[in-house]
């Protein structure tokens, strides 16, 4: 791979991108690119409607709404990692089991929700999210693509590939005037967020804090101007700039839109 340039830079009103660092061959030239396969096993969870996989430990509330579908997972502790998991795509694949569908087919999930250790079960026999596992707690609809449902649980092939989103990231409004909390969806690229900061039309970049999931506060008085959002990845530490997201009439309850996002 050739030198890859610090930045490049656009129009105010677009997003402007820098690539800091690549990781294990991972990220090149801008763009996201699939992990290794590893070797991990899934279930699943709710029913073939989904309606138990809505909400979740990432915040994105109605999966539908936020454009996640059912193509869903919950993550086990070791890839949930306290959140910064949230929104990353992963590949799986249904590998060495009977119950494969086959061909050995395969779907690509994002991670909505944590799957919570188990302590009182073994962790071998139904204390699948226990530590140090890495598993995948899948919405029904997305396991039923990989294998009969009646399996339970099968081995699986797994590997991080690139969040393919249609337009730019989407922030979902909380808070009040002095407390601003984002839900950050619509990630592409890696999927997942490192950090971010907030710029009002009348103060410099202000750092945001990690508040659970995918959200981020700042504790400021930031109404009455126009916002923009400096956004960086958990994996790549690639940082996207989205200016002028949301008017300076914003309020709390609503969905901004950005032209800006990962690839």
């Amino acid at each position: 791979m050739g030198p890859v340039p610090s930045s490049w830079s656009f129009n105010k009103f677009f997003s402007i991108v820098f690539v800091v660092f690549a990781i294990s061959g991972e990220f090149v030239a801008g763009y996201y690119k699939p992990s290794p396969w590893r070797y991990a096993h899934a279930t699943f969870y709710g029913d073939e409607t989904g309606s138990e996989t809505m909400g979740g430990a990432c915040g994105y509330g109605n999966l539908f709404n936020s454009g996640y579908g059912l193509a869903t997972a919950a993550l086990s502790t070791t890839l949930f990692k306290d959140g910064y998991g949230c929104g990353q795509c992963f590949q799986i694949m249904c590998v060495k089991s009977k119950h494969c569908y086959y061909g050995n087919p395969s779907t690509v999930v994002t991670a909505t929700n944590l799957c919570p250790p188990n302590w009182y079960q073994d962790s071998n026999n139904g204390g699948w999210c226990n530590p140090p596992r890495t598993h995948f707690d899948m919405a029904k609809p997305a396991f039923m693509k990989l294998a009969n449902w009646k399996a339970g649980i099968i081995p699986v092939a797994y590997r991080r590939v690139p969040c393919k989103r249609s337009g730019g990231m989407r922030f979902q409004f909380q808070g009040n005037a002095y407390w601003l909390l984002l839900f950050v969806m619509n990630v592409g690229g890696a999927g997942d967020i490192k950090s971010m900061a907030v710029k009002g039309s009348r103060t410099n970049w202000i750092s945001m804090s990690h508040n659970w999931g995918a959200s981020y506060q700042a504790f400021s008085s930031l109404y009455g101007q126009s916002l923009s959002f400096r956004v960086t990845s958990y994996t790549t530490g690639e940082t996207v700039y989205a200016w002028n997201v949301a008017p300076s009439n914003w309020n709390a309850g609503m969905t901004y839109k950005s032209s800006a996002n990962f690839r």
